[in-house]
Order: C-alpha cells, then sequence, then structure tokens
C-alpha cells in the first residue's frame, strides 16, 4: 500500500467540486468544515480511480466521505448497481442507507437499497428489481441474494467494506469472498478499518490494486476529549457500582456494554425494575423492535441503552456523555470502539470501566492501545450521591419555566392551602418529595470501597478461582451478580435452550465470537437464539434455542475450524456416551 501525502488544502464543502444539490443537502444538516476523514477521502474519490485503504476510528464521518463522492458519480438515468456498501451488521447497514438517502434527498431518481438478514428477502428483492443504484448490504444477505440471481453486482464501479475488521472478526471472511469474486475488475475499492490485521489486509492485497493508505490519527488511539475512568470492585458489587454510577451523574445519556446477550437482558431488565430510564438492545430482539429502542434512545427518552458489542455496531448517536463497561470486552481493542462512541465532535465525554480484581491487570494493557492513562476514582459513597441529587433538583427548581398564565387562577387556592407553613417547611418538604427515595436508599448504604479493601484477600482467591474456570469466568454469571450456576439453569430451561458439544477450544484460538461466526455461517441464520457460550481448554459447550437445534447440529456437522474438522454433539448425548463407557469399563 502506498502512504497518502495530503496534497490538498480544503476549507470547507463548497471547495471539493460537489454539485449544488449534494452541498444543499450537506448545508441543511448542519456540515461546514469537513472532518479530517472527509477532506482526504472526498477529493481522491472525486478525482481518480485509486483504491484507498482508510484507518479511522468509529464517529470521524466516514459515511461522507465515501457517501457524498459516491452519490456525486451516480448516473441517475441507469437503474442498474453501481456501488455496493458493505457493513458487518443491520444497524450500521441502516444507519449508512440513512445517511445515503438524506445525501441524496434533492437527487431525483437515485435509489438507496439496505439489505439484511431478519427481514423479509422477497420485499428487498422487490425494491432491487425496481431500480437500486446503490445497494447497502450485509455479507451474508448480500451473498445468498447473488445466489438466487437477485442482485447483479457485474458491473458496478465502486465497492465499500465499511468497518471491515469488524466484519471478519464476526466470521464474515467467506461471505466477503464470495461477493468480491463476483465483482469486475474495473471496480474501484474503498476499505476502511478502525484497526489493520492480517486479515484486513489480505482482503486489501488480494481485492484491491495499489491502494492508498490514509491514516486519520492514531490507530486504536481513544479520542481526545474522552476521560477514561475505573472502579474497582468485587465481581458481585458490579450491578450496585453501576447504579451508583447512574445516579451521581444524573444527567447521564449513555450506553452500557455487556459480554452477552444473557448479561444485557438481567440488567436492564434490573434497572428498569429499580426504576431506571433504560433498556436493551440484543440479538433475540426483532427488527421492530430494535427499531423501536432505537427511536426511544435517539429522543432521548431512553438514557441508557444497555448493549452487547455486536448489536450496537452500527449506533450513530450524537451527544453520548457516558460509555459504561459493565465487563471489559474480551477482545481489548473493542474497549476503543466502545469509547469512541462519546466525546464526538469535539464535545467531551466520559468511558468508564466497572472492573474487578480478575480483570484489573487489563488496565495497563488497554492504556497501551488507546495511548491514554486511565483515572482509578472510589465508588461514589451515599451522602455524594444524595448531595448530587439534590443539587440537580434545586438546579431544575431554579430553572423551570413557569407560565404566569396558567397558573394564576390556582395560586390563590395553593397559597391559602400553604398558609400555615413557613417558607422554610416548604423548601423541606419539596425536596423531601422528591428526594426521599434516594435518602431512604442509600441510608446505612455499605461503602463498596472499603468492602472491598476488607475482603481484598477473599477477592484474590476468588479472582484465582475465576482464572481456573470458576463462576464469573468469561459467559458465566457471578453467583450474587447474577444469579447462580443452578439458577441460570433453571432460566435457560423455561427458555427452552439445548445445550450442544463442539471438539474445539482455548487451545485452539477459539472465543465466543468465533463460535457465533460459525453458527451464523453454516446455518445461512443470523435470527438463532444463542444462550451461554462455554469455552474449556480443548472443547466448548454452547446453547441454542430448541427450535433451531436440528437446523444447527445438521448445518455444523462437516464445518471446520482454521482447517481442521469440528465434531459437534447434543451435550445430552455426550454424556449419555461417557456413561456408558464408564460403565464398560468397570465391568472389565
Amino acid at each position: 500500500m502506498r502512504p497518502h501525502f495530503k496534497i490538498y488544502n480544503i476549507l470547507n464543502f463548497n471547495e471539493m467540486g460537489l454539485s449544488p444539490k449534494l452541498l444543499m443537502a450537506v448545508e441543511e444538516l448542519g456540515f461546514t468544515k469537513p472532518t479530517p476523514i472527509q477532506e482526504e477521502v472526498i477529493p481522491i474519490v472525486l478525482n481518480s480511480e485509486e483504491d484507498i485503504v482508510g484507518l479511522a476510528q468509529t464517529g470521524t464521518g466516514k459515511t461522507a466521505a465515501f457517501g457524498l463522492p459516491i452519490i456525486e458519480q451516480i448516473d441517475v438515468q441507469d437503474k442498474s448497481v453501481q456501488a455496493l456498501i458493505l457493513a458487518p451488521t443491520r444497524e450500521l447497514g441502516i444507519q449508512i442507507s440513512k445517511d445515503l438517502q438524506t445525501f441524496s434527498k434533492h437527487i431525483n431518481g437515485l435509489q438507496v437499497v439496505p439489505v439484511y438478514g431478519g427481514a423479509s428477502i422477497d420485499t428487498q428483492i422487490r425494491a432491487i428489481k425496481k431500480g437500486a443504484q446503490i445497494i447497502v448490504a450485509t455479507p451474508g444477505r448480500m451473498l445468498d441474494l447473488i445466489k438466487r440471481r437477485a442482485a447483479n453486482i457485474s458491473n458496478i464501479r465502486t465497492v465499500v467494506m465499511d468497518e471491515a475488521d469488524e466484519m471478519l472478526n464476526m466470521g464474515f471472511r467467506e461471505e466477503l469472498n464470495g461477493i468480491l469474486e463476483k465483482t469486475p475488475e474495473t471496480k474501484r475499492t474503498l476499505l476502511f478499518s478502525a484497526t489493520m490485521p492480517k486479515e484486513v489486509a489480505r482482503i486489501a492485497k488480494n481485492y484491491m490494486e495499489d491502494p492508498i493508505e490514509i491514516t486519520v490519527g492514531q490507530q486504536n488511539s481513544g479520542a481526545e476529549n474522552v476521560r477514561h475512568i475505573y472502579y474497582l470492585v468485587h465481581a458481585r458489587d458490579r450491578y450496585l457500582a453501576l447504579k451508583r454510577i447512574a445516579d451521581i451523574n444524573p444527567d447521564i445519556y449513555g450506553i452500557v456494554f455487556c459480554r452477552t446477550r444473557a448479561e444485557t437482558k438481567d440488567v436492564a431488565d434490573k434497572l428498569i425494575k429499580d426504576g431506571y430510564n433504560a433498556d436493551a438492545l440484543h440479538g433475540d430482539l426483532s427488527q421492530p423492535q430494535r427499531d423501536q429502542v432505537m427511536k426511544r434512545f435517539r429522543e432521548r427518552s431512553l438514557q441508557m441503552l444497555v448493549a452487547t458489542d455486536v448489536a450496537a455496531r452500527g449506533i450513530d448517536v450524537n451527544d453520548i456523555s457516558h460509555i459504561i463497561n459493565y465487563n471489559l470486552p474480551e477482545e481489548l481493542e473493542i474497549y476503543t470502539h466502545r469509547s469512541g462512541r462519546t466525546g464526538r465532535a469535539g464535545k467531551s465525554g466520559i468511558s468508564i470501566a466497572i472492573v474487578n480484581y480478575r480483570e484489573k491487570s487489563r488496565i495497563p494493557q488497554i492504556e497501551k492501545i488507546i495511548r491514554k492513562k486511565f483515572e482509578k476514582l472510589p465508588v461514589p459513597n451515599g451522602p455524594e450521591i444524595c448531595k448530587k441529587q439534590l443539587f440537580k433538583l434545586i438546579d431544575r427548581m431554579e430553572k423551570v419555566e413557569v407560565d404566569e398564565t396558567q397558573i394564576a387562577p390556582f395560586m390563590d387556592a395553593v397559597n391559602k392551602k400553604l398558609s400555615w407553613l413557613t417558607k422554610e417547611d416548604i423548601i423541606k418538604r419539596f425536596v423531601s418529595l422528591e428526594f426521599n427515595r434516594f435518602l431512604e436508599y442509600y441510608k446505612g448504604a455499605p461503602d463498596l470501597n472499603k468492602k472491598a479493601e476488607s475482603e481484598k484477600g477473599k477477592g484474590d482467591r476468588g479472582d484465582r478461582r475465576d482464572r481456573q474456570g470458576g463462576r464469573d469466568r468469561r459467559d458465566r454469571w457471578d453467583k450474587k451478580d447474577g444469579g447462580s450456576r443452578g439458577e441460570n439453569r433453571g432460566r435457560r430451561g423455561k427458555s427452552n435452550f439445548i445445550k450442544f458439544f463442539i471438539s474445539i477450544g482455548k487451545k485452539d484460538g477459539v472465543i465466543p465470537k468465533n463460535i457465533i461466526g460459525m453458527i451464523n455461517d453454516s446455518t445461512q441464520d443470523r435470527d438463532i437464539n444463542i444462550g451461554t457460550i462455554d469455552i474449556r481448554d480443548s472443547y466448548s459447550f454452547f446453547e441454542v434455542g430448541d427450535r433451531y437445534s436440528e437446523k444447527v447440529l445438521n448445518s455444523l456437522r462437516n464445518a471446520k475450524f482454521k482447517g481442521r474438522n469440528v465434531k459437534i454433539e447434543i451435550t445430552e448425548e455426550k454424556e449419555r456416551d461417557n456413561k456408558r463407557n464408564k460403565g464398560k469399563r468397570r465391568r472389565k
């Protein structure tokens, strides 16, 4: 790849050579000065045929960087597919599609069609046949459409792979290869990624011709205006710490990241039950449900969105104040993606990690990746939270707008009703009316920091057990934090999960994402309900909803992982075989 030596000095969008109709849309969106990635990419796409590898973090304005020049070059008289944009998740695909439709709203005849799993493929086929110059797609659904001959990409001019590293992390390598093999050699390819792992470099080498590399900022670096904080607690106190973080930040508007969909549901359910303005975003939701949750979050009728990393891909929401890592991600580079969702457009943001003793050693590793230091802060205590909430209440009262006309008819009756109270009594009652629940909840509440220090020895022993495969290992829940293993089995039983054995484990380099990717790739179905994933040394267990069990079993029978044949069985069958073999050995 060739590095790009910047020769442009762009001051605003008007100087980039965009058409008046595009500039009108840009102006209506309030865009004035291009972001660094836009300033670098747009002129190259408009003025050359070069392939581009763009290394930039989430939230840097990549969609406009490739979207505006692609729209500029579309021939609206030609109804064939001229550009294909690939994204890792349907959320990101939908968001890109909406952005392109907004950019092109003054251009008659230009059609952008999003295609993704979890929605009617027949409806998507009809939309493409009506004429789609730009398709925005997830890899699995796009390859399905190609195989059905429902989408012809043999004459496309531009292919964009957005968040290529995430697509490969999610197991889309074969789909990407299958799609790119169907594209013409004369096309231009634009690849955008936050990181440049070997798999992404291989895609660039195989399908791009001497691409220009454009790097905006340092790879994996944290946003300059994001403050990074961690709180050290025992695993069983993680949810209590989360509540205190929310209470000490009454104006919080943020995303809480969990590792698994089960944990996401559990945390969101607890927050809702405890009166917090929260909801969950995870893979078990239907598309209408996901759309409704995101609509509420964008409208700020939700303060906290609890999500898995996969479900949160494509969330493009401005002014997020806090990112909370309920658990640190298994792959530490993902922390950069998470924290990059706050501190955008020159605004400040806070990224918080709730860390137990087992995870403490990972903080310096993340600091090396983001090239920033974390602040270790004590978990807020009851008096601090009550003080913060009280002054927030008083601030709201000071700033409330009084409609004299509307309230005047009631004031005589109100004054008469309260005439026996002094000014001081009225203030006390007003404060107590709104504030009593905090005073009551935090009355005698333990100091989680002192608790952690006094039990540090026990915590270290517990953390050692966790590393050896105890209750808090990866996708298992801590006994006091989310229920015992027995309780979880009961919960899973109600959901009718079937448990599978698979003959690959940690020694093979397996992480939960790999197993999810194998299930998705083999079944071509991304709506399968996947439960707990338990990675052991040389084998693993995973759960799927019972109505998918036959499909998963049949689809994975000939599966391979890193070239090695994989054996899969329903766990109960495996356990019966083991018992039968033990019985035979005893009889001998």
